[in-house]
């Protein structure tokens, strides 16, 4: 049975629009080698941070759910993460069937209509 994933990585604000889209692209290449299927594929755009990370205060987020029925591929995907010195963080959660739901609701955009003055 397939499992929900969510990979949210920071990537160092330093690097170019380029860079960051080869970075994002190298990581979706590796986890479209393991066939998982993608649910979202996002970025979240440049953020400050809440605390400094390696002497930076901001970063570029991005966002990747997907379903695998295999944990070794989530595994693959954090170690090659902690092993890029462009990603200061990153964090992998597993998503129950409410979080799926969540999701699915605001990739259609429903939490982002703006609410009407009557």
């Amino acid at each position: 049975m397939n499992k929900n994933y969510e990979t949210v990585f920071i990537i160092n604000p330093v690097l170019s629009e380029k860079q960051v889209e080869d970075t994002v692209k190298k990581y979706k290449k590796q986890l479209d080698g393991k066939k998982v299927k993608f649910v979202c594929n996002e970025s979240l755009g440049f953020k400050e941070l809440a605390y400094p990370i390696n002497k930076k205060n901001s970063g570029f987020y991005h966002l990747f759910q997907y379903e695998s029925d295999d944990i070794n591929i989530v595994k693959e995907l954090e170690i090659e993460l902690k092993r890029d010195r462009s990603i200061l963080r990153y964090m992998t959660v597993s998503l129950c069937k409410d979080g799926v739901e969540f999701n699915a609701r605001r990739a259609s955009g429903e939490f982002n209509k703006k609410k009407t003055k009557k």
